[in-house]
């Protein structure tokens, strides 16, 4: 796989009306939509493609890990602007929903509109590039 220098993600939501809001309004990502191709596209360090199947069902399983430097700064920003946190079993999570450990990342789950899951995890690194 020599000279690949670029990729991009994708995955389905059956309403990108209710995808745009959440991303732009609730995570705080730059969006645009190409309404021709029926698809949204979150504008981060690379590109994340949303597109429109209406029989959608969602993953069981994170499909996006968003990175930021301060996770807990994160949680209240996206609460403050409507969004929630899941709590799974086997994770120690906090009140706010957020696991702390012992091993792995510090790390908190949200979903979007159509039920795919979004992990934020804090990297110290996040706001340095």
């Amino acid at each position: 796989m020599a000279g690949i220098r670029k990729g991009w993600a994708g995955f389905a939501a059956p309403d990108l009306d209710a995808a745009e809001v959440f991303y732009r309004d609730v995570l705080g990502i730059t969006v645009s939509r190409d309404h021709d191709m029926g698809m949204l596209t979150l504008h981060l360090d690379g590109e994340v493609s949303i597109y429109v199947k209406p029989d959608h069902e969602p993953a069981v399983f994170t499909v996006l890990t968003l990175a930021v430097a301060d996770l807990d700064a994160a949680v209240d920003e996206i609460v403050g602007r409507g969004g929630s946190f899941a709590r799974y079993d086997g994770f120690e999570q906090d009140e706010r929903g957020i696991a702390r450990g012992p091993v792995g990342p510090v790390i908190a789950w949200t979903a979007d509109p159509a039920g795919n899951i979004v992990g934020i995890i804090e990297d110290s690194e996040a706001d340095a590039g």
